[in-house]
């Protein structure tokens, strides 16, 4: 067992994700959280303000020059992670980036390539991966309990109203489906995989007044018969579940990207169950396993690897290809 020492967090942009983040952060044992910094600093100091946190800075390069902070969460909009990261990781600290990782793979494998000379901590924010009932679903899957997996099921929507300046909808802010919703579908259905990106995609997609994808059908094919079909919204409310096929049975996640339960039935025997309730839903299993990666020395996480996140942007990428989708960052 590695020495629970404390860590020292920053969070880099104090809006809601950010402020998800903090709430829970208590949550992780030995986690301090001892500054904030934002392009605003009244709203970081609102922000230090409400959460406790004793210093406030109104640029990344503050927060990167701070010598008490070890690792940074990145809560900023998708189109400047990329500057946000590669500031901290010139500052010498480690970051647990919100997904989506960055807007695209070249962007990711900047970032990758520098915390890997830093010799840093780096990880995607993809809470997901740390729930209990996800975790528990991993364990099925590798004792073999639904045997060959075959077909993977997930989707997740849900109807955000018009608003054309919203983050949501708006392409400067790197809006639509994929990257903030979309890519919660995807990533599940890597993992199911062990890490597989898909051989071929095949998509349709609706694309709004806005410019941004407001819907997307995927279909993706692994080879020797085994597929997944994700779906995901920003305009429609989904039922956001998850169902995993193998040749011996299947795995439910309802709900999976708040995973409070799952259900692993094996052909001809009575169903398991797995419940845990989340407290208060879920944010900090993902800071607790970057500080246990810190304190372990590694510098990054099993459970989601650099590697997977690049090739998981790798896939994003290609899905919006044929849809002529890019971001004004790109141009």
């Amino acid at each position: 067992m590695a020495e629970q020492r404390i860590v020292k967090w920053g969070i880099m942009g104090p809006g809601g994700i950010s402020d998800n983040f903090a709430t829970e952060l208590p949550h992780a044992p030995g986690a301090e959280l001892v500054a904030v910094a934002g392009r605003s600093i009244d709203k970081a100091k609102a922000f230090a303000e409400k959460f406790g946190i004793p210093r406030a800075y109104g640029s990344c390069e503050e927060l990167a020059a701070d010598p008490d902070v070890e690792i940074v969460y990145i809560g900023t909009l998708h189109p400047i992670h990329k500057e946000n990261a590669l500031t901290l990781l010139r500052g010498g600290k480690s970051v647990l980036c919100e997904k989506p990782f960055t807007i695209n793979a070249a962007e990711a494998r900047e970032i990758a390539e520098l915390a890997e000379e830093k010799g840093l901590f780096l990880m995607e924010a993809m809470w997901t991966r740390y729930l209990p009932a996800i975790v528990k679903v991993r364990e099925w899957l590798d004792s073999g309990a639904i045997g060959d997996v075959r077909i993977v099921k997930a989707e997740f929507g849900f109807d955000a109203g018009w608003n054309p300046e919203g983050r949501l909808l708006n392409k400067e802010k790197g809006g639509g489906t994929l990257l903030d919703a979309g890519i919660y579908p995807v990533s599940f259905a890597s993992m199911v995989y062990g890490g597989e990106q898909p051989a071929k995609i095949a998509s349709s997609v609706r694309i709004g007044e806005t410019g941004v994808d407001e819907q997307f059908s995927l279909l993706f094919e692994y080879g020797g018969g085994r597929t997944a079909s994700l779906h995901s919204s920003v305009r429609l409310s989904m039922t956001n579940e998850a169902v995993i096929y193998g040749t011996k049975g299947r795995i439910e996640v309802p709900a999976f990207l708040f995973a409070k339960a799952a259900t692993l039935h094996v052909n001809g025997e009575e169903p398991v169950a797995f419940k845990q309730e989340l407290e208060p839903s879920g944010h900090f299993y993902q800071a607790i396993e970057a500080m246990e990666c810190l304190r372990e020395g590694r510098k990054q996480s099993d459970v989601l690897t650099v590697d997977e996140t690049v090739r998981i942007m790798e896939t994003l990428d290609r899905i919006r290809e044929p849809w002529g989708l890019k971001y004004p960052s790109e141009a």
